[in-house]
């Protein structure tokens, strides 16, 4: 009699799992390789850079040692944190790096533009602290995709990237002589159909929230060009676009507009899933821009770095991505000369960013 049970409950086990293999779905789909290829991991850049693209959200009191011992093991020489805030946080932040590593960090500025804009003075008010600010030891400022996507000005209304009402804060940069690193909008398939054609539908199906209507808040296209205007309407002023403006997938267009937009430059953070997948072309298009590229990161996970170092670096192939809802297909090395490396790791950050440590770097 417990013979039959155990028989009975292996076959209940063995059947429940051919539904469940029949019934898996695409999210849980991750299968193993089996392609064996020449390649190996790449845990430590060849040389030492800057990531332009960091968020230390606690800087003003965080125990900065843990962060300085990844940065070591992955040959990362000097942090631009972005998220600097302003005023007694922004110099909290400064004075910390001053006390326990103060050339290996430094900090961008940030504005609060909701619900701003518009008010009495404020532009005033605003551009005064930004000079207080980088004499404080803001190397630069930070602007969040809130800008065109969520900040409303008094009345209530979208604040348009390209809005006049803005223009004295990215002139005073130009004066300055800050760079401002701006993240306008997000991929634009959020603002696709979300269908069996949309190549984010991964992502949009496990983020449903990231999903917008083609015109919430406005187009892709207009938040986009507004940008672009901005960029056009003070070249004086340097500007890093982040995640290469979402144009990875499409770097042809891309050179159009830094051919069109001389003050304009592009970092990689959370984009080189796009660069992995077009190894020749993206190669190409490196060496053509490569003193208008920088090296990014953005989301502060050491482990995910290789994933960076093996496309810009190797010639590996067909090896996987670090987060499948990002990139479902394999990636592919690079393999950028020396000289192009050095200037998308270092040299590039090092002519844009004012008083960065250049000791710290090979020549």
């Amino acid at each position: 009699m417990l013979t039959k049970k155990i028989i009975f409950i292996l076959f209940a086990v063995l059947f429940s799992c051919c539904i469940t293999a029949q019934d898996i779905s695409f999210e849980n789909y991750n299968p193993q390789s089996t392609l064996v290829v020449p390649g190996h991991v790449i845990n430590r850049a060849k040389f030492p850079f800057i990531d332009v693209h960091g968020h230390q959200y606690s800087m003003a009191n965080q125990d900065l040692t843990p962060v300085i011992k990844a940065m070591d093991t992955l040959n990362m020489s000097i942090m631009v944190n972005l998220s600097g805030r302003t005023g007694d946080d922004l110099k909290k932040s400064v004075q910390n790096i001053h006390d326990h590593y103060p050339n290996r960090f430094v900090v961008f500025a940030n504005i609060s533009f909701n619900g701003n804009v518009g008010k009495k003075g404020w532009i005033e008010e605003i551009v005064n602290q930004l000079e207080r600010d980088v004499k404080n030891g803001a190397r630069g400022l930070k602007v969040y995709k809130s800008l065109g996507l969520r900040d409303q000005d008094v009345h209530g209304e979208r604040v348009a990237i390209n809005d006049a009402r803005l223009d004295p804060i990215w002139a005073k940069c130009g004066e300055l002589g800050i760079p401002v690193l701006i993240h306008a909008a997000d991929p634009k398939p959020f603002w696709d159909d979300f269908d069996a054609d949309n190549e984010r539908w991964l992502e949009l199906k496990t983020h449903p929230r990231r999903k917008r209507s083609a015109t919430n808040p406005a187009p892709w296209e207009q938040i986009i060009g507004e940008q672009h205007s901005m960029f056009k309407n003070h070249p004086k002023t340097i500007f890093i676009n982040a995640h290469m403006g979402w144009y990875a997938n499409d770097l042809g267009t891309l050179g159009r507009l830094l051919d069109d937009i001389p003050n304009m430059n592009v970092g990689i953070a959370a984009v080189i899933a796009e660069l992995g997948r077009q190894p020749r072309f993206a190669k190409e298009f490196f060496i053509k821009y490569q003193d208008r590229i920088l090296f990014g990161k953005d989301s502060w996970k050491p482990e995910e770095f290789p994933t960076y170092f093996r496309v810009l670096e190797s010639k590996d192939e067909y090896f996987p991505y670090h987060k499948k809802y990002h990139a479902f297909w394999p990636m592919y090395g690079m393999d950028l000369p020396d000289d192009v490396l050095k200037k998308v790791y270092y040299k590039n950050a090092l002519r844009l960013v004012p008083g960065l440590d250049k000791s710290l770097f090979p020549n």
